[in-house]
This record gives structure tokens, C-alpha cells and sequence, in this order.
């Protein structure tokens, strides 16, 4: 699904921040990427999502390289990926339900389509209180849930969650791991960037390893 080869990363003249990155995700692979702060893990995920270009090498999506995808064919190969941000991006003026369910009325389905599974994810995340509340009203670790329900609302091919368990407690974090375990079971590739050790001993998964700019796969 997402194939990379040779790929390199610098930022203007500066040196390369990412080196050498040759690495694929399978369909209805689970794995976490780790490593220390500023290894650039947010960065693999924006080259990822094609948010990001390479300076060098390859990068392919769904079987296409991605420096040949046309510009009008982005937004529905984004479509099949799910993305959790840690700056949550959610919209301020829409409520949280609203906010999680955005992705299926931009394609156009109808509410009674999709109302009892948003309100059902949304209980599943501890939300069910606070669908109806404004993003301001909310704690960032519920933000961080309503951003993980969003992303995972319209069953996306893959998953990408940058730090999705950062802002909230030890039970909660176990039970949003349970939640991205049922969701590749059900066909999503998911790849989590965390650098808790402790979430990733609770689950036998492979592990995408960067140390100063480069990757090292332990499956």
C-alpha cells in the first residue's frame, strides 16, 4: 500500500533529516514507528500522506509513484487514509459530533446513514457526554479522542496516528490500542507513531525504528 525506496528528506539547504528510507506497509499490517524526539517520525508520516515530497528516491501509494499522481487525483487517494494529528485540527465552530462525522458528509452521505455509527464510536472513545460540545469546551485529551474518532469514522486502507494516545490516561490509552487492533483486524493498515514503550509491549507488532534520520525494522 505505501512503498518506500531510497528516500531522502532534507529541509532547504539544511542536511538530511531522513536517509536512505527503503520500507513497505502492507495491507492489514499493524506496526508502530518509534524512536527519540526530533528522530522524525512526523516527518515519515507527512511523506507518508504525500503532504511532504521527498528531496530523493521514490515513494509509491496504492502502486502509484507518487510524484506522478495528478494534482485532481490527491484528494480521493487521501480519502482512504485516515490521519490523527497532534495538533487534533478540529473545527471550532462544528461540535464533536459533528466534527467526526465531517468526512462522511464531504462525500456526501446522508445523516441518517451514518448518525448511529458516529454516536457509537463517540461512546466508544468516552465521548458520549461530549458530542454536542464545542472543541474550546474540550480537555486535549478528549480532543485527542474526537480527532482518533474522525480519522476513523470512514474505515480508511490505512491509518496514520502521530502520537495518539500522548494526552490521555494509562486506561484510556489501552482502550484506543484496543480500538486500532480491531481496526486493522477488520482490513486497515495502521501505523502508530508513539514513543511509549509501555503501549508497545502490550501489543506483538512490528516495530519501524528511526535514529538519526534513518530506519531500522525489527518485525
Amino acid at each position: 500500500m505505501i512503498q518506500f525506496e531510497n528516500v531522502g528528506l532534507r529541509y532547504g539547504l539544511g542536511p538530511e533529516v531522513l536517509s536512505d528510507l527503503t520500507f513497505d506497509v502492507h495491507p492489514n499490517s499493524f506496526q508502530f514507528l518509534t524512536g527519540p524526539s526530533g528522530a522524525g517520525k512526523t516527518s515519515l508520516l507527512r511523506l507518508m500522506l504525500m503532504s511532504l515530497k521527498p528531496t530523493r528516491g521514490v515513494v509509491r501509494l496504492f502502486g502509484r509513484e507518487a510524484a506522478s499522481i495528478p494534482r485532481n487525483a490527491m484528494p480521493g487517494l487521501r480519502r482512504k487514509i485516515g490521519v490523527v494529528f497532534q495538533d487534533f485540527r478540529l473545527l471550532s465552530h462544528l461540535t464533536t459530533y459533528e466534527n467526526v462525522a465531517l468526512p462522511l458528509r464531504v462525500r456526501g452521505k446522508e445523516e441518517s446513514d451514518y448518525r448511529t455509527d458516529v454516536t457509537e464510536l463517540l461512546k466508544w472513545v468516552g465521548l458520549g457526554e461530549r458530542m454536542h460540545v464545542l472543541p474550546p469546551v474540550l480537555s486535549g485529551g478528549e480532543k485527542q479522542r474526537a480527532a482518533i474518532a474522525r480519522a476513523l469514522i470512514d474505515q480508511p486502507e490505512i491509518l496514520l496516528a502521530d502520537e495518539p494516545t500522548g494526552n490521555v490516561d494509562p486506561p484510556m490509552a489501552r482502550r484506543l490500542l484496543r480500538l486500532f487492533i480491531e481496526l486493522n483486524r477488520s482490513g486497515t493498515a495502521v501505523v502508530i507513531a508513539t514513543h511509549d514503550l509501555g503501549l508497545m509491549d502490550q501489543y506483538e507488532a512490528r516495530r519501524l525504528v528511526l535514529t538519526e534520520g534513518r530506519l531500522h525494522i525489527y518485525d
